[in-house]
């Protein structure tokens, strides 16, 4: 599908790994070493940009076109995760687990509340230092965690 592979070739790029397709959406993530942490964070942050950029691009063609565009939101998060075959028996399935998964899935809930496109956990901003890109938007509630916790907007374009 056309806005997947939009959305997939920049994560790849920037060393994303795609771990499943979900509906509408999509699970991926990039793996890390703590002595690439900073660079990984900040590949992250920009293959966010770029498929945001690329589905841009790709919704302008179909609308000249006269076709239907894709509205995406994206959420980003630095966390411990648990990985491997989960399932039964006769069907296993390799995906990521744990709170840091909760986690960016609730953050994802909140771009269209608060109106942006890529959100950014607290966690991950830090570790990719300050790229100058990414506005914070103060302390929010995510369904499931006790705290709020801060996020920050990835500024698209220009």
């Amino acid at each position: 599908d056309e806005v997947f592979e939009a959305l997939a070739a920049p994560l790849r790029r920037r060393g994303g790994q795609i771990l499943k397709f979900l509906g509408d959406g999509l699970l991926a993530t990039f793996p890390l070493e703590e002595a690439t942490r900073t660079e990984t964070c900040r590949g992250a942050i920009e293959a966010a940009a770029e498929a945001m950029a690329a589905l841009d691009q790709l919704n302008s063609t179909r609308a000249a076109a006269g076709k239907p565009t894709a509205a995406v939101d994206l959420a980003l998060h630095l966390g411990e995760v648990l990985y491997g075959n989960v399932g039964a028996i006769d069907r296993l399935d390799f995906t990521v687990i744990g709170p840091a998964v909760n986690e960016v899935s609730r953050i994802e809930l909140l771009c269209e509340p608060l109106g942006r496109r890529v959100l950014v956990s607290a966690e991950l901003a830090a570790a990719a230092g300050d790229p100058g890109r990414l506005e914070p938007l103060g302390p929010q509630s995510l369904r499931g965690v006790r705290e709020p916790r801060e996020i920050y907007a990835l500024t698209l374009g220009a």
